[in-house]
């Protein structure tokens, strides 16, 4: 067994760049990006042990730790917020580009609630009375129902 720890401390580079290529294996079954930066960390550590074999166990955990950290930090902070979206997110929210544009009422409002037609669709509308023809414009959007008023030509 005191053959093992000696073996291991002699070779501790390849124990740690084997602990990160682990990890990284590890990063390809689980899914999400968790193992990646620490098995990065990981072959960064088992370099370190290569050129600073009298570190010892101790001295590596330590720059493991330090790299581990690093690079995590770095992780989140330059590759994960490229992606994010600035201002209010656009999922769902296409219809907002309908106010204030004006469309043609397809079926009378009537009691408030009618249709619109928009391109080749008809859409639920609210808004004041109007015959069939009447041109509309779009006050605002909920979900799918286009409230609206009339235009005057």
């Amino acid at each position: 067994m005191e053959e093992l720890f000696i073996w291991g401390a002699e070779n501790a580079h390849w124990l740690w760049w084997g602990l990160g290529l682990l990890l990284l294996a590890g990063e390809m079954v689980i899914p999400g990006v968790y193992l990646l930066w620490i098995g990065v960390a990981g072959l960064a550590t088992g370099l370190v042990a290569f050129f600073m074999p009298g570190m010892g166990f101790d001295g590596h955990g330590l720059v493991f730790a330090v790299f581990g950290a690093a690079s995590i930090y770095i992780g989140n902070r330059y590759f994960y917020n490229r992606f994010k979206e600035a201002g209010e997110p656009t999922v769902n929210t296409r219809g907002r580009s309908h106010v204030g544009r004006i469309y043609s009422v397809c079926s009378p409002i009537i009691n408030g609630r009618g249709h619109v037609t928009v391109g080749d669709s008809r859409w639920l509308a609210e808004g004041p009375d109007a015959p069939e023809g009447t041109r509309v414009k779009v006050k605002a959007v909920e979900g799918t129902v286009l409230t609206v008023e009339p235009v005057d030509d």
